[in-house]
């Protein structure tokens, strides 16, 4: 792949003031979101922005607490990221990217307080709920931050406890009760290529980027979490428009989640 040309290729036409698949620079792919579509978890959800496709995944089981939070209960985010999605993806220990991709959920989720973790206790310093959330790229064709961030949250809004039996949980039964969100914390991703700012980039986009920032935002538009990503240094007006952009993404993204 030769990056050069690729990025001298978008520039000349972001210059003119157009993307390779004809979109605005603040311009989405169709979005789609399926719900519960396993049965096997306790909430689930199907992502596809345009041709990106993400699955997501929530698990629920009865653990100890930590000594030190008796009364509360765990969140933990993974992301596989895998060649099936993209030959540039490798098998084997986690990328950092794939890494990259679970924290910024996980923080999203945490700094927003959504999912508080004292709603999970059973019996304080005996039981309480680990909420496990997997999300998989089945197809990658750009944007995966920000597709496993709606997927997962997608399947957090439809989550429902499992029953309990013998102090376990009990798979064989999937009550009424849903997980609390006190927020719906969105990470929308904002790229620049030269001095141009985009959202939703394909692969070609992604690869000519010379700096991202990844803004979660809750449903008032308040910034919860922030995450800096390529080489090039922005500016405060850069950051500030970027926010700008993302804020106002979100808020549509938002509006597909049941």
């Amino acid at each position: 792949m030769n990056v050069y040309m690729i990025k001298q290729n978008i520039l000349r036409g972001l210059d003119k003031g157009v993307r390779s698949d004809g979109r605005k620079f603040d311009e989405w792919r169709a979005v789609k979101i399926d719900y519960d579509i396993s049965r096997s978890a306790e909430g689930s959800a199907r992502v596809l922005f345009g041709g990106s496709e993400m699955l997501a995944g929530v698990k629920m089981g009865v653990e100890k607490p930590y000594p030190d939070t008796p009364d509360k209960g765990n969140l933990m985010v993974n992301a596989e990221l895998v060649p099936l999605a993209n030959p540039e993806f490798e098998t084997g220990p986690p990328s950092i990217q794939s890494i990259e991709v679970a924290r910024v959920v996980d923080r999203g989720i945490r700094e927003s307080h959504a999912l508080k973790p004292e709603t999970l206790c059973i019996k304080s310093g005996e039981q309480v709920w680990s909420v496990m959330v997997d999300v998989v790229a089945i197809n990658d064709e750009g944007n995966v931050l920000d597709a496993a961030g709606l997927a997962a949250l997608a399947a957090l809004t439809m989550a429902r406890y499992p029953g309990i039996k013998d102090g376990k949980a009990d798979y064989e039964v999937r009550t009424d009760k849903k997980v609390e969100l006190a927020s719906l914390p969105l990470p929308v991703t904002v790229y620049k290529i030269g001095k141009h700012l985009i959202v939703d980039p394909l692969i070609e986009e992604e690869v000519a980027s010379d700096a991202r920032l990844t803004i979660t935002t809750i449903g008032d538009g308040t910034v919860v979490a922030l995450q800096k990503g390529g080489s090039t240094p922005l500016t405060v007006e850069e950051i500030d428009t970027m926010v700008g952009m993302a804020q106002e993404a979100a808020r549509k993204l938002r509006a597909h989640l049941e």
